[in-house]
């Protein structure tokens, strides 16, 4: 369903700065400036409403978060979520996530999630694909040496291009599992997209791939 258009979006995002970053090339190389304590950065692309960016931040405190998202009728329910809980360690970005070297520096960022990424099913469209090779090029450079990036996702078709890409590409698959709820993981925050797919009984995929 395409997001209602809300008017007054612009606006808003502006008049939070603390959280959202409207220039994010002027920070590359210096995101920690953007935060009260030095600590690694993890990376969201597609923050989406923010259910799980500002869920982990709240179980993470020691790691500054950044989250991506590129609908600005989607991107201000997730600082709807930040100006409510008010995280030190929670920054937003409203852009397209096509090339993080713009805004990255080579090895600031410490680890990438991919929540439920558009899967783009068509093969005509496989470039567009957040796990294509030309993507993981760009996130073997702004991730630190051995960083990794972990994959959720319901669609398995996804899931398991994704495995290959990874492979393909020489990273190292650390973690992969085919119904994560399974494994009744503590440390797992939902997105909203995986309240909603799990209460429907459809398993939930994530594999975490290191580049080496």
């Amino acid at each position: 369903m395409r997001a209602r258009h809300k008017p007054w979006a612009d606006d808003y995002l502006k008049k939070h700065t603390e959280y959202v970053v409207l220039e994010p090339e002027s920070l590359k190389g210096n995101w920690q400036s953007r935060f009260s304590q030095h600590q690694p950065i993890y990376l969201e692309i597609g923050a989406g409403k923010g259910q799980f960016i500002t869920g982990m931040a709240d179980q993470f405190p020691s790691i500054n978060f950044v989250a991506i998202e590129l609908v600005k009728s989607i991107i201000v329910s997730a600082l709807d979520k930040v100006v409510e809980s008010k995280p030190d360690n929670v920054q937003l970005i409203n852009t397209d996530a096509k090339d993080l070297r713009s805004f990255f520096g080579e090895g600031e960022v410490d680890r990438i999630y991919l929540n439920f990424s558009d899967p783009w099913p068509k093969n005509k469209h496989e470039k567009r694909r957040l796990t294509y090779h030309t993507f993981l090029e760009q996130y073997k450079e702004v991730l630190k040496e051995g960083g990794d990036v972990i994959l959720k996702t319901d669609n398995r078709h996804l899931f398991e291009y994704s495995l290959t890409s990874f492979s393909q590409f020489g990273m190292v698959l650390d973690e992969v599992t085919l119904d994560l709820h399974e494994l009744e993981d503590p440390t797992n925050v939902m997105t909203e997209y995986e309240e909603k797919f799990s209460s429907r009984g459809q398993p939930i995929y994530r594999v975490q791939a290191r580049f080496q």
